[in-house]
């Protein structure tokens, strides 16, 4: 008869097996062909757990030590995580156990408009600035403030609406090929429902006024209605264009409602449960549709949203935002924030603390890891306390608050392209 293991051969090896375990060696049984892999930190071969890993167009679940089984499914597999660079491997070349290395990567970035990427003398100065100071990233309109298209869109409605009246990007896939080559990391920003073109040729998608009027804010401009599926599917298309000409995040701006009167009209009722609805899944039916392209997803968000407990009137909400980005961009200008924080009452006057706090603030309330944001940060003049220029010292203050909190990197705004040389100086 075979002879029984003994109680302390079976307690090795079930030590062993225990060790082996924890350092993602031996693979959960699985049928077969099948092939599980772990996605690692490239640096320290450390398990990522929050990373995304897209096979077929499906994301593949991921244990709390970076293993993931891809079944027996052949493609291409997208992995990425915030905090690092995405990566595309080759699933039939993959062996089993193998691991999946990401390159640890925050963006420090530059903010390009429609009408400055256009310009080669601002252009040219920003990626100058770029290269002279350190930094890796710029952010870049394909679809600005004012809702225009400034590339050979091929969206039909971008065309019927007046969306194309200029042409500052004649190729949006080469420059991204040129910003790539400068090893930067390329953010498409695109402004969503802020949107005069869109709410001037289709009025049927407009926002509207309690007497049935058109709105508009306090800047004159026209906003698309959130509810209505063909303005969502309109920004979605625009965002899949970005990602197939290669930018590696879509940025989506004025991803709310408007602040305006209380009695606008809308497709439904806006109460805070449906607005919190539609942006929420707008952010969702985004991030399905932009699977396929490994791009990261980020929202940009008002500063007193990390604080307020509502959705400050607008549908944003940290705790419905978060599951469906990758990045939230709170926009941290010190001069947004009319009425301070808990304890500074002179926001322009504490620019790290305004950063810092706001931030930790979030991070508390939602209990996720820092790299989860990346924040805006004030490049242009005060505009809402004492009139004070933003130079080296206050920018200094906000990116060493960014740094200090560890969020994924930060940016720089100025609507008009232009950036202190002295202030990125010393950038961290």
């Amino acid at each position: 008869m075979p002879r029984r293991a003994s109680g302390p051969a079976i307690a090795a090896f079930l030590h062993v097996l225990g060790i082996l375990v924890a350092f993602g060696l031996v693979l959960a049984a699985g049928p077969a062909g099948a092939v599980a892999v772990r996605v690692v930190d490239a640096a320290t071969g450390r398990g990522i757990a929050d990373a995304t890993v897209v096979l077929g167009g499906s994301v593949l679940a991921i244990d709390g030590m970076g293993r993931v089984d891809l079944g027996d499914r052949p493609g291409r597999l997208f992995v990425r995580a915030p905090g690092y660079r995405a990566g595309v491997f080759a699933v039939g070349q993959l062996p089993p156990g193998e691991a999946l290395p990401l390159t640890p990567f925050r963006p420090r970035a530059l903010y390009l408009s429609s009408y400055g990427v256009g310009s080669a003398t601002l252009r040219g100065a920003v990626l100058a600035l770029i290269r002279d100071a350190g930094l890796n990233a710029v952010v870049v309109d394909i679809k600005g403030d004012r809702g225009l298209v400034p590339y050979p869109s091929a969206i039909a409605l971008a065309g019927a609406i007046g969306a194309r009246t200029m042409t500052t990007i004649p190729d949006l896939a080469g420059l991204v090929a040129m910003l790539h080559a400068r090893g930067l990391y390329a953010i498409a920003r695109i402004v969503v429902f802020r949107d005069l073109p869109l709410a001037s040729g289709r009025p049927d998608l407009a926002v509207r006024q309690a007497d049935g009027a058109p709105f508009r804010d306090r800047q004159g401009m026209a906003w698309a209605d959130p509810f209505q599926p063909a303005v969502r599917a309109y920004n979605i298309d625009i965002a899949i264009e970005a990602a197939r000409a290669g930018f590696d995040e879509i940025q989506f701006d004025y991803v709310r409602f408007p602040d305006g009167p209380e009695r606008l009209r809308f497709l439904a009722p806006a109460t805070q449960a449906s607005r919190l609805a539609a942006i929420s899944g707008f952010l969702a039916e985004a991030r399905g549709r932009l699977l396929p392209y490994n791009v990261y997803l980020a929202a940009d968000i008002f500063g007193y949203v990390c604080w307020n407990l509502d959705d400050t009137g607008i549908g944003q909400r940290l705790a419905e935002l978060a599951p469906q980005v990758d990045y939230l961009s709170p926009m941290l200008y010190p001069s947004g924030f009319l009425f301070g924080i808990p304890g500074y009452h002179d926001p322009v006057g504490h620019p790290y603390d305004i950063v810092y706090r706001s931030l930790d603030m979030a991070r508390r309330r939602l209990g996720i890891s820092p790299l989860r944001f990346r924040p805006w940060l004030q490049a242009f003049r005060d505009y809402a306390f004492d009139r004070r220029v933003f130079g080296p010292a206050e920018i200094a203050a906000q990116i060493r608050a960014a740094t200090d909190f560890g969020s994924d990197g930060w940016m720089l705004w100025n609507p008009r392209n232009v950036y202190d040389a002295a202030a990125l100086g010393h950038a961290p």
